[in-house]
């Protein structure tokens, strides 16, 4: 029998990474006294190619996240036959909200009022209703008013930004997100981020997603109650994309 060409090998690489991720996640569920089944896995694929999405697909991956308009419109038009949910989780501006929510179903990184009304204008005129989540800074100082690198409402305004979220047709308010601060301890970080998607929920009961853990530190974010972790490198490796 002849060897399995690169395409074989780059499945089975990912349905390994995968297998083994699945695996992270129930005991980090089992841990924390939660079922496995209370956390879902947006696949990251940024730089990878739209045959990666097709073998997560093939694997029961239905939600996939990309952080660049300018990569992701291509990529899920690429996939359309797919029945995929793409969740767009990096900073965005104002315009490329019009390009965005054609394909996004959830927008992770809402983090003001104007990107709040910009989404939901948009996703009016395109006839479709977006989920959207309210990014939260993690970073120690963000109450002074230092805007990270990656973006985020401070904890203190992420209220009012799910009240411009919600105030707008077009859009569902959906929870919270965050990315743990670099350097710093993720667990103490994902602690203030569920004392935030409380207040939220509290406000908004049906705000329940929690977006938050990567390959590095789902542990900690499933132990705080995350229900999506945003995985790219443990599922996809980190030697740059493979096209296969």
């Amino acid at each position: 029998m002849a060897a399995p060409g690169p395409g074989a090998d780059r499945a089975e690489r990912i349905a390994a990474n995968l297998a083994a991720l699945r695996e992270r996640i129930a005991a980090a569920c089992d841990a924390a006294g939660r079922p496995a089944g209370d956390v879902t896995v947006i696949a990251v694929t940024k730089t990878f190619p739209a045959s990666d999405v097709r073998v997560l697909a093939g694997l029961g991956v239905a939600d996939v996240g990309e952080n660049r308009d300018q990569e992701a419109a291509p990529k899920a038009a690429a996939c359309a036959d797919l029945g995929l949910r793409w969740h767009f989780v990096g900073q965005l501006q104002t315009n490329k909200a019009a390009s965005v929510v054609r394909y996004a179903h959830t927008v992770h990184s809402v983090d003001r009022g104007r990107l709040a009304r910009a989404l939901g204008a948009r996703a009016l005129s395109a006839g479709r209703r977006v989920r959207c989540l309210v990014q939260v800074n993690l970073d120690p100082d963000s109450a002074a008013g230092v805007l990270g690198p990656r973006g985020g409402a401070d904890p203190a305004d992420a209220l009012a930004v799910a009240d411009a979220v919600a105030a707008e047709e077009g859009l569902e308010l959906g929870g919270v997100m965050a990315v743990a601060p670099r350097g710093g301890d993720p667990a103490a970080a994902f602690a203030r981020l569920r004392a935030v998607a409380e207040s939220v929920r509290d406000r908004y009961p049906q705000a329940r997603m929690v977006s938050a853990g990567m390959s590095g530190d789902l542990e900690a974010a499933v132990a705080n109650g995350a229900t999506h972790v945003r995985v790219g490198t443990a599922l996809l490796d980190d030697r740059g994309p493979i096209v296969g």
